[in-house]
C-alpha cells in the first residue's frame, strides 16, 4: 500500500515542484493575443517554460543519481501515477469550474468546457492555461525518460534504436513548445477555450500518460531488429510534420505582430476588408487547419519510430490527433464563420482545404 500510495501521489508532488518553480524562477513579460473578457485589455504572460522543464528534469536527474529512487521508478509506479493523475485531474477541474460564476449553459457542458476563460492567478503571475502544459510536459519528459530507462536496462546489451529515436523526438517536440512557449500564445486553445475538464485533466492526466502511449507497450520488449529504412521514414514523416506545424504556426505569429513582415522571405499575402486580415499565402494558401496535418504526421512519426509498425497501441496516439483535431476544426471553421463573416467566405473560397491540402 504504501508503494501504490508514493506512485499515486507522485504526479502531485511533480505538479507542486513545477508551480513552485514557475513562480519564483525569473521570467519574460510576453503580451498575448487573448483579451480580458471583461476590460478588453490583451492579457500578458511570464514565460519561463523551458527554465522550469530544464530545472525540474535536472532535479529529478540528481535524485536518480544520488539514489534517492531508481531511474525506471515512474516506470515501476506508471500504474498507481496514472490513478493519482486521474484523480488529482477530476478534483482540480471540479474546483476551477464550480468556483467560478455559471456561464449561462449546462452544468456538465460547463464541467467539460469550462467556465473562465483565462484565469490568472497569485495576481497575474501565473496564468492557469500556460501552467497546465508546462505541468503535463514536464511530466511527460521524465516519464519518457524513466520508461526508456526501464528499456536500458532491461535489454542492456541490445537497446532498441527505436525507443531511442522515439525519446529524441518526443523530447524535441516538448522542447520545441516550451522554447515557442510565447508563440503557442496565438494558437487555438489559448484565446478560445476555457478552463474545465477538458483542459485540466487532458493536461494533469492524458498529456503526461496517454501521451507516452507508445513506449507504455514496448519498454518492456525486446530491440525488434526493424529495418533502416522504417528507422528513417520515421524520422522523416516527423521531420514533415514538424516543419507544417512549426512553420504554420511561426508564419501566423508573426502576420499578427506585424501584417507586413515578410516569412522566411516571402511578402505575406491577405485577404481585407478594409479592418480586419486573413493570411492566405504561405503554410496557410495550402489549407486553413495545415498545422493539424503537421501535428497528426508528427505522431504518426513517432508511431513508426518505435519499429513495430503491427503493434497497436503506438497508433492510439496518431488516431487521438485526428478525433481531437478533426472536431477542433470544425469549430474554428464557426467560430471564424461568426467573427469575419463574408471575408471568412472568401478565404474558404481562396483556400477550399480544411486540413489536408487537395484531399480534405
Amino acid at each position: 500500500m504504501i508503494d501504490f500510495l508514493a506512485g499515486f501521489f507522485a504526479p502531485w508532488a511533480a505538479f507542486a515542484v513545477i508551480g513552485v518553480l514557475h513562480l519564483v524562477l525569473p521570467a519574460r513579460r510576453v503580451t498575448g493575443y487573448a483579451r480580458h473578457e471583461r476590460s478588453g485589455e490583451a492579457l500578458s504572460y511570464r514565460i519561463n517554460g523551458l527554465l522550469v522543464f530544464a530545472v525540474t528534469v535536472a532535479l529529478w536527474c540528481v535524485g536518480c543519481a544520488s539514489g534517492v529512487m531508481e531511474w525506471d521508478w515512474l516506470w515501476h509506479h506508471r500504474w498507481s501515477g496514472a490513478a493519482g493523475a486521474v484523480t488529482l485531474g477530476l478534483l482540480a477541474s471540479a474546483a476551477e469550474v464550480l468556483r467560478a460564476p455559471p456561464g449561462g449553459k449546462r452544468l456538465l457542458a460547463e464541467l467539460y468546457l469550462g467556465r473562465q476563460a483565462n484565469p490568472q492567478p497569485f495576481r497575474g503571475r501565473a496564468d492557469a492555461k500556460m501552467y497546465l502544459y508546462l505541468a503535463g510536459a514536464t511530466l511527460l519528459e521524465l516519464n519518457l525518460l524513466s520508461f526508456a530507462a526501464h528499456h536500458f536496462e532491461t535489454y542492456p546489451d541490445d537497446v532498441s534504436p527505436g525507443v531511442v529515436l522515439y525519446v529524441v523526438l518526443f523530447s524535441w517536440f516538448v522542447c520545441d513548445y516550451l522554447f515557442f512557449e510565447h508563440v503557442h500564445l496565438y494558437t487555438y486553445d489559448l484565446f478560445a477555450e476555457r478552463v474545465g475538464f477538458k483542459l485540466v485533466w487532458g493536461c494533469l492526466c492524458w498529456y503526461p500518460y496517454f501521451y507516452a502511449v507508445g513506449l507504455w507497450a514496448v519498454a518492456d520488449r525486446p530491440n525488434p531488429q526493424a529495418p533502416v529504412w522504417l528507422t528513417v521514414v520515421a524520422a522523416v514523416v516527423f521531420l514533415f510534420g514538424w516543419t507544417l506545424a512549426r512553420g504554420s504556426n511561426m508564419q501566423k505569429y508573426s502576420f499578427k505582430r506585424d501584417p507586413e513582415r515578410s516569412f522566411l522571405g516571402l511578402a505575406p499575402r491577405a485577404l481585407s476588408d478594409g479592418e480586419r486580415s486573413l493570411l492566405a499565402s504561405g503554410f496557410w494558401g495550402l489549407s486553413r487547419h495545415v498545422n493539424y496535418l503537421g501535428e497528426i504526421a508528427m505522431a504518426t512519426g513517432l508511431a513508426l519510430a518505435l519499429g513495430r509498425p503491427a503493434v497497436v497501441w503506438p497508433w492510439l496516439y496518431p488516431l487521438y490527433y485526428v478525433a481531437l483535431l478533426v472536431p477542433r476544426e470544425r469549430d474554428d471553421d464557426r467560430r471564424c464563420a461568426a467573427k469575419y463573416g463574408e471575408l471568412w467566405q472568401r478565404y474558404r473560397s481562396q483556400v477550399p482545404w480544411r486540413i489536408v491540402p487537395r484531399i480534405y
